[in-house]
């Protein structure tokens, strides 16, 4: 890539403050940023950096007022950190090429039907009557199933496992080793002490603009569908098990899980290493610390939670001074 000052300004909808035709090859982070680079400053912690910093040009948000001097060039914009996100998307498509590629030892069954420039990397396998759409990637070693459907312009990195049935809107994004459709965690007991197997039948519904994180699991369902609605973003190593129904918009980090039947709204914030009991409703725009355990339904949209059992923050904020005091005793 190389961008001058005054092209970055015009794809950011910014303004440039200092030498319009300054240029840049590179991006770094605003500790490290180097001559020819291009940094950006959002968090109020590092300002100390845009006064040390070596780049060339440094985004930052229209109302920062340096209090010393800086020498990189400055494209002002409304929000610097949405802005690093759009000149990223922008220089990635530029890179982004489509071609149409069947590895030679790839498996792809007559009966499946392949859009335009689709990849198909080495030993990847494309199962009967399965669709897919113009420009995806489908990378080495993939396994996709029978009468899986998957949408345009998506990419299916190694390893991926698609169960028959499932279905992929468009824009999808499914790193290594990640399963969609798996049986889920079914069993009934029985009398004598053993465990009858409880068979899945539906599917997993992944809609458009999704991504999902290296060895995340989702299970199908046992009737229906565990659907996971536009826009929704999860981390590597999150399970979302049978019959659940993630809202749009909701972000999920690493180690977190969410149990059977229970459905989240949309524009949730799930943290690290949270637990969501199963049955369970969450409102929209709910908000979980790391390692909450939600075991109750939320009904008020807005709220954060914290702690195991999940309560609101400012009561768990009480309770946990309560309980610091208790143990000075």
């Amino acid at each position: 890539m190389e961008f001058k000052a005054r092209e970055i300004a015009e794809i950011l909808n910014g303004t440039v403050e200092g030498n319009p035709e300054a240029i840049v090859t590179t991006f770094a982070r605003i500790e490290s940023g180097k001559p020819g680079a291009i940094c950006f400053f959002a968090n109020p912690k590092y300002e100390h950096y845009v006064y040390k910093c070596k780049a060339d040009v440094i985004i930052v948000n229209k109302t920062f007022e340096p209090k010393e001097p800086v020498s990189a060039t400055m494209v002002r914009v409304d929000d610097s950190y949405a802005a690093v996100a759009a000149l990223l998307d922008y220089v990635t498509a530029k890179k982004r090429s489509y071609r149409r590629h069947r590895g030679c030892r790839s498996r792809v069954r007559w009966s499946a039907k392949l859009g335009k420039k689709v990849y198909v990397g080495d030993f990847a396998y494309i199962g009967r009557k399965a669709v897919i759409g113009d420009c995806t990637k489908i990378y080495e070693s993939a396994y996709i199933g029978d009468d899986v459907k998957i949408g345009s312009y998506c990419t299916i990195y190694p390893g991926v496992r698609i169960y028959p049935g499932m279905v992929i809107g468009d824009r999808v994004t499914i790193h290594a080793n990640a399963v969609i459709g798996a049986d889920g965690f079914g069993f009934a007991p029985l009398e004598d002490g053993t465990w009858k197997k409880i068979e899945h039948t539906g599917n997993v519904i992944i809609e458009d603009d999704v991504e999902i994180g290296a060895n995340a699991c989702i299970d199908k369902s046992q009737m229906g569908s565990t659907v996971v609605k536009k826009g929704t973003k999860i981390d590597n190593l999150c399970q979302i098990a049978h019959n659940v129904e993630v809202g749009p918009n909701t972000v999920m980090a690493a180690m977190s899980g969410i149990a059977g039947s229970s459905k989240v709204g949309e524009h949730c914030i799930i943290g690290g290493q949270v637990g969501i009991a199963g049955h369970l409703t969450v409102a929209d725009n709910t908000s979980f610390g790391a390692q909450t355990g939600l075991i109750s339904n939320v009904k008020t949209p807005g709220q954060s939670y914290f702690g195991t059992p999940g309560i609101p923050y400012m009561e768990y904020m009480r309770s946990y001074a309560a309980f610091k005091k208790a143990g000075k005793k």
